[in-house]
C-alpha cells in the first residue's frame, strides 16, 4: 500500500523530535568580547596569507620591504591576541 504524504511528514517531524531528544546540550556560547577577539584574529590570518601572497609576486625591493614590514606587524598582532 501507497503511504499518503501526510503519514510521511508526520512521521519525519516524530523521527526529527527523537533526533533532538538525542543531541547532546551544546555547549555556552562565547563572549561578546571573545566572539570579536576571534574575528579579529580571523581577519588578521587572512590579511598575513595576502600579504605572503602579495609578498611572492612582488617585482621590486621597495615593495618587497613595504610587505615584509607588513607581514611583520600582522604577526606581531596576531602573537599579541594569542
Amino acid at each position: 500500500m501507497a503511504r499518503g504524504f501526510e503519514s510521511k511528514d508526520v512521521e519525519f517531524q516524530q523521527a526529527e523530535a527523537e533526533r533532538a531528544r538525542k543531541v547532546p546540550p551544546r555547549s555556552p556560547g562565547l563572549t561578546p568580547e571573545q566572539r570579536a577577539t576571534e574575528a579579529q584574529r580571523r581577519t588578521l590570518t587572512l590579511a598575513l596569507t595576502r600579504k605572503r601572497a602579495e609578498l611572492g609576486a612582488a617585482r621590486t625591493d621597495a615593495h618587497r620591504r613595504m610587505l615584509a614590514a607588513a607581514i611583520e606587524a600582522l604577526e606581531q598582532e596576531l602573537a599579541r591576541l594569542a
